[in-house]
């Protein structure tokens, strides 16, 4: 008997318990003698659009191999920092040498035949001049007369013919050289070597696409790229204040966005539009790919008097608060807003510091703010 006293006299008070939970969190609209009020306070308040972003370089270079050939030396490694004409890599020259030395070998072979030529070209002139005069005296016929101007003519041409060769063979030899040059991969900027992609002693071919070797990129500035939303990216204008913070780190970096990317990305039926803004990086801390959390500024005021925007109401495109005066009774007191967020609101006029108000249980809940700043208020009636 004393046992079921015992237990029934325990679950009364868990019930008790229950039920003041509930109406402290949930109070009835039949409850007119209690109702949720907060003070106003003064603070900071900023309308933000958030989104996730990653840190890429603001300006980086593929470091590409022009030739094919094997990659005989590579002369930095992951991390060096490089200033611009630093020799980076070197392919085998052997066969690039080897080329330039038979096109230069060509070119002296085809003036060699040049030299032949212009003596054939002269001593046919002698005949032709020769012949001329004779036919003039009546010494000798029209067909070697004519036989004569023909050889004259043919010496003329493979003169000119072998000048083409050499000119040919000229820019031939520029191109190996070239080539040759190529052999040696230099930075074309200064940077820091982010990525390298091919081994020492591995064969490199440029034939159809130029291999990709390594990747410099200067880190003293950053660029953000941040995936907003559709439904948020019409809110946001070039120019505006843009802040973030980087997972495990809350230094917080400030900028402005720079611009929106006009084609979006499209994840999983998700449409997403590209916002970018640079950051300055000269101590190193910001790194390539990380992620961040980036807070678009819509608006903001620092010190200013603030309420929950369940506190307030609307009526004609006005807005009004319950002020709870210190005699225990209430007045409707129309208010002058500034910024907004989803749970606050600026009061530029119509209260002032450490005023109560009552909040708007209803509304409160919908915003996620249904725990009151100061509890419940007894004695009040609407």
């Amino acid at each position: 008997m004393k046992r079921k006293l015992l237990l029934l006299a325990v679950a009364a008070i868990l019930l008790s318990i229950s039920y003041a939970t509930y109406a402290y969190f949930n109070p009835s609209k039949d409850t007119n003698n209690e109702r949720l009020s907060t003070k106003v306070i003064k603070g900071n308040i900023e309308n933000l659009v958030t989104a996730t972003g990653t840190i890429n370089p603001k300006d980086y270079v593929d470091v590409g191999a022009q030739v094919s050939g094997q990659l005989e030396v590579l002369h930095v490694e992951l991390g060096d920092v490089v200033k611009k004409g630093d020799l980076l890599a070197q392919i085998d020259v052997t066969v690039f040498k080897a080329k330039v030395d038979q096109s230069k070998a060509q070119l002296k072979y085809q003036e060699a035949q040049l030299k032949e030529k212009i003596a054939q070209y002269e001593l046919a002139q002698i005949l032709y001049t020769r012949q001329e005069k004779l036919y003039e005296n009546n010494a000798t016929s029209l067909e070697s007369l004519q036989n004569a101007k023909l050889s004259l003519q043919s010496a003329t041409a493979q003169i000119e013919m072998l000048k083409a060769q050499i000119e040919q063979s000229k820019s031939s030899i520029q191109a190996d050289e070239a080539n040759l040059e190529y052999t040696r991969i230099y930075a074309p900027m200064e940077g820091t070597v982010v990525s390298i992609s091919a081994k020492q002693g591995q064969t490199l071919n440029a034939n159809q696409s130029a291999p990709v070797i390594l990747q410099i990129a200067d880190l003293s500035t950053m660029t953000v790229k941040a995936e907003v939303s559709e439904a948020d990216i019409t809110k946001l204008k070039k120019g505006i204040p843009v802040y973030f913070k980087t997972l495990g780190n809350n230094r917080k970096w400030n900028s402005t966005l720079d611009k929106i990317e006009p084609t979006p990305v499209v994840e999983n039926n998700v449409v997403l539009y590209n916002a970018l803004f640079d950051i300055e990086n000269k101590d190193g801390h910001l790194m390539t790919y990380m992620t961040t959390q980036v807070f678009f500024v819509l608006g903001s005021a620092k010190d200013v008097l603030t309420v929950p925007l369940s506190a307030v109401q609307r009526k004609q495109k006005e807005s009004f608060v319950t002020l709870l005066l210190e005699e225990g009774t209430l007045k409707e007191q129309k208010v002058e807003l500034g910024v907004s967020n989803r749970i606050h609101t600026e009061v530029i006029s119509g209260l002032k510091e450490n005023d109560t108000v009552l909040i708007n249980q209803a509304t409160a809940q919908r915003n996620g703010n249904n725990k009151p700043r100061n509890g419940f208020v007894p004695g009040m009636k609407p």
